[in-house]
């Protein structure tokens, strides 16, 4: 059996509201080996969300990332959580609000379930194979006004385009002049795949970094409302990827989501 998503969903609050209490307080921001930068709030909530999913669904593996990093891996699973507890770290640090708590079921390199919460934002959304997808507020750590959420049909005239606020590259940049966009946000963190699952958005075209738990929950929730998450050479994005000839473990390659139905 699969866990109750409403136990992620609270776990994933709880987790956001650690967060939160560190991001109203003057906090240390340390850089890890790939450059990337930590504060006690990535920390501290993953420690939260490990401790929780110890209890929800003992016996399925966590990879996390902050703990990957420290060289805590499991081993290889065919089912096992993936989870970034402060998805957008950048965005964290510069107080915009756009960062995220991610945490996703994998199943057979499919992401089945998912959560993301953008704790200073109060939203959140969540969806999982076979049980649609959703976006609700969240006010005193209680969802409010849920509602189902489905990707749109592409306009007719050109392509609402959705990229990282913090990692363009020249990639894009040329990829974008080979399609029609009629417009273009930019927004941190997984909050990208959920304009794509809530039809505020067409297209998400990554060509840049990511890792397995940075794009997961997302994925889950955009192939719940009815859309797509393929690599360059039209593949499926996969799940669970190590030993891999050019990358480390768990890093994806380039990716195109979008709302158009498929696997």
């Amino acid at each position: 059996m699969r866990p109750e998503i409403d136990a992620i969903i609270e776990l994933a609050i709880k987790a956001g509201a650690e967060i939160l209490r560190i991001y109203g307080e003057d906090f240390a921001v340390t850089l890890k080996d790939d450059a990337s930068p930590v504060t006690e709030a990535d920390l501290r909530a993953e420690a939260i969300i490990l401790e929780g999913l110890g209890a929800i669904a003992p016996g399925i593996p966590v990879v996390a990332e902050e703990s990957v990093a420290a060289g805590r891996v499991p081993e290889s699973a065919e089912r096992f959580f993936l989870v970034d507890p402060l998805d957008g770290s950048k965005e964290f640090v510069s107080r915009n609000g756009e960062f995220t708590v991610n945490i996703a079921l994998v199943e057979r390199g499919i992401p089945v379930l998912g959560v993301v919460y953008a704790p200073a934002l109060g939203q959140i959304w969540w969806g999982s194979e076979g049980g649609g997808a959703f976006h609700a507020a969240v006010a005193n750590g209680t969802v409010t006004d849920a509602r189902k959420i489905a990707c749109q049909p592409c306009g007719e005239n050109g392509l609402r385009v959705v990229g990282s606020r913090s990692h363009a590259t020249p990639e894009l940049d040329t990829y974008l002049k080979t399609i029609p966009v009629t417009d273009f946000v930019s927004v941190g963190s997984s909050l990208k795949f959920c304009l794509v699952a809530e039809g505020r958005a067409d297209l998400y075209p990554r060509f840049g970094r990511t890792m397995e738990w940075d794009t997961a929950a997302g994925d889950a929730i955009l192939r719940a409302a009815g859309g797509r998450v393929r690599t360059l050479s039209d593949e499926p994005l996969v799940y669970g990827k190590r030993d891999q000839a050019d990358e480390t473990d768990f890093a994806n390659p380039f990716f195109i989501a979008d709302s158009r139905p498929g696997k």
